[in-house]
């Protein structure tokens, strides 16, 4: 992103009805995990702000894992995903819970999915921030989701555009974007 580049950031949440949401998806899955053997997988480096805030309203014991992927150049998917870092937690008969900032195409996770499948878990459940159902290309099991968003490019509360915009402390969507 260069300084010539003309946007306008709408705002669609606000922070006090982000956390809303997500005290109510973590009271959930606090009940759902009672006495689990429960392992967080965040996916970087979207997911960072909703993984945070996630597991500071959970009322379970957890481990938290990362993993760093990437499938986007600019604003386009690629379709491609590349593994930056990898798992250091040892997942083999642990419950997973992949905490993703958003599902597009739904390649991503689909990838994840299979990647910590080969690590022999318990189980494996997913839980995304926001979900962009009219853009899947593969379908993937969301088992717990804050926002239904439609096919718009998203910024704001970890998700970027070109590493910009993550810190915003809303959900909001670029209106224009000229390159």
């Amino acid at each position: 992103m260069n300084s010539k580049q003309n946007y306008t950031v709408e705002i669609l949440f606000h922070e006090r009805q982000i956390q809303k949401k997500i005290f109510e998806i973590a009271s959930q899955v606090s009940k759902d995990y009672k006495d689990k053997d429960l392992v967080i997988v965040a996916v970087l480096n979207g997911s960072f702000i909703f993984c945070a805030d996630l597991v500071r309203n959970l009322d379970v014991r957890c481990a938290i894992d990362f993993i760093q992927v990437s499938s986007y150049v600019d604003i386009q998917s690629q379709g491609k995903v590349q593994i930056i870092s990898g798992f250091k937690e040892d997942l083999i008969g642990k419950d997973i819970l992949i905490v993703e900032d958003i599902i597009d195409t739904g390649i991503t996770l689909e990838f994840l999915i299979r990647e910590i499948s080969s690590k022999k878990p318990k189980s494996i459940k997913t839980c995304v921030f926001l979900d962009k159902k009219c853009a899947h290309k593969k379908e993937v099991p969301i088992n717990y989701s804050c926002f239904e968003m439609g096919n718009d490019f998203f910024v704001g509360y970890g998700l970027d555009c070109n590493g910009f915009f993550r810190q915003l402390p809303y959900l909001g969507r670029i209106k224009e974007f000229d390159k």
